[in-house]
């Protein structure tokens, strides 16, 4: 199998397909019978599960699929899986971030980059941070991602990429809901095959045997006791103590057996495999436009995003797809691409690789920097304003004392 060079991809881009698909088949890691346990959902009362499943067609035939992880959840593990190629030296484009560090009161978030914000670069988070000492929007650089769109995406090319593959809607900035909206290109889901729901079983065995009618436990007066079986050391409401949870009996502070039971709403499903799709639509990057720039470095931003997203693939299947606890699972193949043309054709598929997709990565960059659109290569670092430090403080604060207070 070949493997994607950068002409095959800017020709593609540049109008030979319309779409880039990915397709990855996946197993549960522990092997054929093997249970995994998919995202659950706000269900009605009489739902009989806690699952989004629902009957597909999959080749000739029709399959009950569960969803093992969502559109959206997809893309939150496509920007991480960038961010670790950014910070590992691999891949070099912009990440504007903000900088926590610098306030020893919230020192332990850290550092919060556009591609773990919820919004991105619109997020409030960026949007009550400085930039050199000016509220971000209010920077030269804030000014031009406000005023960037679809039918001028170049401050976005250069100050944040990853955006105009991802997508993102401008509705907290100045312009709220008529803020820019950039089209998600980038879209991915796992679904699992041929579904079947189970149940989970759960108990808990106290090795100190304590009875659940053994005594009542009181809310302590001093919180840092937690709680009390004196009376007068009790925490009093309208003169009468306080019991420790709803009854105050021993399980409420985590003593004595827990009965066995049954969870048929969230116990799991088989499935006969798992399928990762990915669909990079070549359709919605030629819809960027890129004002008073030449058609071959609008050709060549087009092609540095979609580079950006097949580095996304590749280092995604190197982070491995540990969804969530007992939602561990195993491609049965190497990651490919195929490059899906516009009359329904077989596609091209070609290999992809994490050391081949970074090399694609920086020619892209290269090519539409000679081109005269380049990514801007200054570090983009924030740090938050004072109102939003004192923000934080406050709701710490607040947690501190409820959480006191369990």
């Amino acid at each position: 199998m070949a493997e994607l060079t950068y002409e095959m991809l800017r020709d593609a881009v540049a109008g030979e397909a319309v779409a880039l698909r990915s397709v990855l088949s996946l197993q549960p890691a522990d092997g054929d019978g093997g249970k995994v346990f998919p995202p659950t959902y706000a269900v009605a009362s009489n739902a009989e599960h806690k699952y989004a499943i629902e009957e597909r067609q999959v080749g000739d035939r029709v399959v009950t699929t569960v969803l093992l992880d969502s559109v959206a959840s997809q893309a939150n593990r496509a920007e991480l899986a960038l961010l670790e190629g950014w910070e590992a030296g691999d891949l070099s484009f912009p990440v504007p971030f903000v900088d926590f560090a610098v306030e020893a009161d919230v020192a332990d978030i850290g550092r919060l980059t556009v591609l773990e914000a919820p919004h991105r670069l619109a997020d409030a988070i960026f949007r009550d941070s400085l930039l050199d000492g000016t509220l971000f929007r209010l920077s030269d650089v804030g000014r031009a991602i406000t005023d960037a769109n679809p039918r001028n995406a170049t401050a976005m090319f250069q100050y944040a990429p990853t955006a105009l593959l991802f997508g993102q809607w401008d509705s907290t900035g100045p312009k709220g809901g008529l803020g820019a909206k950039f089209q998600r290109a980038f879209v991915s889901e796992i679904v699992g095959l041929d579904a079947k729901v189970g149940n989970k079983v759960g108990s808990r065995i106290d090795p100190l045997q304590i009875e659940r009618n053994a005594a009542v436990a009181y809310e302590h007066s001093d919180s840092e006791q937690r709680w009390t079986l004196d009376k007068d050391e009790a925490l009093h409401e309208k003169g009468k103590p306080k019991a420790a949870g709803s009854d105050g009996r021993p399980a409420e502070i985590n003593h004595g057996n827990i009965a066995p039971s049954i969870d048929a709403l969230a116990g799991g499903v088989t499935i006969s495999s798992a399928r990762q799709t990915t669909v990079m639509s070549l359709a919605a990057l030629r819809r960027l436009k890129f004002a008073d720039q030449s058609d071959e470095a609008v050709v060549s931003a087009r092609a540095a995003v979609a580079a950006l997203g097949v580095a996304a693939i590749a280092y995604g299947y190197e982070m491995d797809f540990d969804l969530r606890s007992r939602c561990l699972l195993i491609p049965e193949h190497a990651p490919s691409v195929e490059l899906v043309g516009r009359d329904g054709s077989a596609p091209e598929i070609v290999a992809i690789g994490r050391d081949s997709s970074a090399a694609l990565v920086e020619q892209a960059a290269n090519v539409a920097a000679d081109a005269g659109l380049g990514w801007a290569t200054d570090e983009i670092r924030l740090v938050p304003a004072p109102k939003l430090i004192e923000l934080l403080r406050r709701s710490r604060d607040v947690s501190a004392r409820e959480g006191a207070s369990v």
